[in-house]
C-alpha cells in the first residue's frame, strides 16, 4: 500500500471513531436526561402511607 492510501485509510478511520464517540456521547446524554427526569417525577409523585397496608385476598 502506498502512502497516500495508508493515510486516507487512517483518515477514514479516524472519522469513523470520532463519529462512534460523538453517537455514544449523545446517547449517555440522553440516558442522563432521562434519568433526571425520572428523579424529578418519582420526587413529586404523591405518596400515600395507607397504601399497600390491606390486602383483600377473596376471589
Amino acid at each position: 500500500m502506498d502512502i497516500a492510501g495508508l493515510s486516507m485509510a487512517m483518515s477514514q478511520s479516524k472519522v469513523k471513531d470520532a463519529a462512534s464517540l460523538a453517537v455514544m456521547k449523545l446517547a449517555m446524554n440522553t440516558g442522563k436526561e432521562n434519568a433526571a427526569q425520572m428523579t424529578e417525577m418519582l420526587k413529586s409523585a404523591a405518596v400515600d402511607p395507607n397504601r399497600g397496608q390491606n390486602l383483600d385476598t377473596r376471589a
